[in-house]
């Protein structure tokens, strides 16, 4: 059905890509540092550090809003030490445009530290330059696999991917196609995610169009509020021996 769709709206798509591409709106990853370490309430703690990594795309990286403090891994970090009283030292890596695959050569150019527990929010520009669902799949199993080999990564929440079938930004059909198309890698990941005991899978199909950035095509600031805070949450509940810091 949707490659017939590509097919039929093929001429149609690729004009309504060029114009999106042309007339979005550009906006700059947030501000702020990239790696730091959050206290628990109580102050400095001295329990062991969980040592957290942030991997991805603009979303990760925080375009959208002003400030690392209103985006995604900053706030993870600090919902983190709340809730297991236990410092979170804590690392962005992450690119604006970049897929599945180009996340690999931008981890390349980093020297990652040790990491606990990852969090990788990458699949949109998979969707958008029609990276095949096992492709995708396939890239963020090696990018898993790399991490726990090179970081000692031992958990790993994916983010799924966003509504892209509400996306203000995109005219119809292409809007519609983005939709279909992103649904596809998501059920993919999810059912990659389902073999893995390591692995926990994060939703965004709550997003709603009209609380997105003004380029309306980012997440608004409530929207990475409520996304650091559902990471949060996943991680507590489903990884053993994060809350082995309350004592």
């Amino acid at each position: 059905m949707l490659l017939l769709s590509k097919i039929l709206l093929g001429p149609v798509l690729l004009a309504q890509g060029k114009w999106l591409r042309k007339t979005a709106l550009r906006l700059p990853e947030a501000a702020g540092p990239r790696l730091g370490v959050e206290l628990p309430p109580t102050g400095a703690s001295h329990n062991e550090p969980l040592n957290l990594l942030v991997v991805g795309d603009s979303s990760a990286a925080g375009v959208g809003v002003a400030h690392q403090e209103q985006a995604l891994a900053l706030p993870l970090a600090r919902h983190l030490a709340v809730r297991s009283g236990r410092p979170v030292a804590w690392r962005l890596v992450a690119q604006s445009g970049v897929n599945s695959l180009e996340a690999l050569a931008l981890l390349a150019q980093h020297e990652i530290g040790p990491a606990t527990v990852l969090v990788v929010a990458l699949g949109v520009n998979d969707a958008t330059s029609q990276v095949p669902p096992r492709q995708y799949v396939a890239n963020l199993k090696l990018l898993a696999e790399r991490l726990m080999h090179q970081a000692g990564v031992e958990h790993i929440v994916f983010t799924g991917l966003p509504p892209l079938h509400t996306l203000p930004a995109a005219p119809q059909p292409l809007r519609w196609y983005l939709g279909r198309y992103a649904r596809k890698l998501d059920r993919a990941l999810r059912a990659w995610i389902a073999q893995d005991p390591a692995l926990r899978y994060c939703s965004l199909q709550w997003a709603l169009p009209h609380e997105m950035a003004i380029d309306k095509f980012h997440p608004g600031q409530g929207q990475y509020a409520r996304w650091a805070r559902m990471a949060a949450e996943i991680i507590e509940a489903e990884f053993i021996g994060l809350s082995s810091g309350r004592d």
